[in-house]
């Protein structure tokens, strides 16, 4: 049976449909009762999520639902409850209206929420890390795919804020995040690393939005779901390898660029199909390197 399945596997691979058999075997994993944690971020690390499974997948790693199937009802109904409280609270406040953005209103709930809102709300949404943040939730309002609108509402609020948790804990070690981006790239592209040194590029890309934002807005939302797979079991360590991965693949037309302005300019302008590419490869990159691990080392 086993030779039988490895056999499939590789056959699956070869013709292009490797994702068929990723897709059964999150669906024996779904069978389970109640749902083992430890399997489904195990297949996250070392694969990519059906996207008709990964809305529901990341409710359950991102601990907005529990593994017992049997409370999920009366879960939900209380998020849903919580959710409306919160808009309610805030719109009687005047900070919130009908006509505020969608991904405004989850953050600024957001910082309601963890006790972080302060009395000028608009001056707090333009802080660096939370506008960072916004980045995420308005990328993240058009990958959840749910008809309902209100569904939708509240499933996309829920799941960033759980995605924004994960930002919250791995946001102190930004810096140390850098450090092992400059030294993959020098290892990695010692030629494209030297001159990003030599026009004072290196040190002033933007990491921390990038970090933060876990690169919403700069890869392009069709492919950024497969990164936010990893973040989603607390695996940031691959962003590391997404930072090196852009700058490898461009490395053409950045060699040519003469200050950091014109390096932003090219990385701002990444298309989908690049945006594609650059994911699978950083992805490949970061399982081989084996470290596929919160720690940074």
């Amino acid at each position: 049976m086993t030779d039988e399945r490895n056999f499939r596997s590789s056959y699956y691979e070869k013709v292009g449909f490797r994702s068929v058999e990723e897709k059964r075997s999150l669906e024996i994993l779904l069978k389970e009762r109640p749902f083992d944690k430890a399997k489904l971020k195990q297949f996250c690390l070392r694969f990519t999520v059906p996207a008709i499974y990964r809305n529901f997948l990341w409710k359950v790693l991102l601990d907005i639902i529990p593994v017992y199937i049997e409370s999920h009802e009366f879960i939900i109904n209380q998020r849903k409850a919580e959710f409306q409280d919160l808009q309610k609270a805030l719109k009687i406040a005047k900070i919130l209206d009908d006509y505020t953005k969608p991904h405004l209103m989850f953050l600024t709930m957001w910082l309601l929420r963890t006790r972080r809102a302060k009395l000028d709300m608009n001056t707090q949404l333009e802080f660096p890390l939370h506008r960072a943040m916004s980045r995420m939730a308005e990328t993240l309002w058009h990958i959840v795919d749910i008809d309902s609108y209100e569904e939708k509402l509240v499933d996309t609020y829920w799941i960033l804020c759980g995605f924004l948790d994960q930002v919250q804990r791995f946001h102190k070690e930004i810096n140390r995040l850098q450090e092992c981006t400059c030294t993959l790239l020098e290892r990695e592209d010692p030629e494209l690393y030297k001159h990003l040194v030599k026009i004072e590029a290196l040190y002033n890309i933007p990491y921390d939005i990038w970090f933060s934002s876990c690169f919403a807005g700069t890869i392009s939302n069709g492919s950024i779901a497969k990164i936010w797979d990893k973040i989603a079991v607390g695996a940031y360590r691959i962003l590391i390898f997404v930072t090196v991965v852009i700058l490898t693949t461009l490395r053409r037309l950045l060699m040519r660029c003469e200050n950091i302005d014109s390096i932003l300019n090219i990385i701002a302008n990444i298309t989908e199909e690049t945006s594609e590419v650059i994911v699978n490869k950083a992805i490949e990159s970061w399982q081989q390197s084996g470290s596929i691990l919160t720690t940074i080392s």
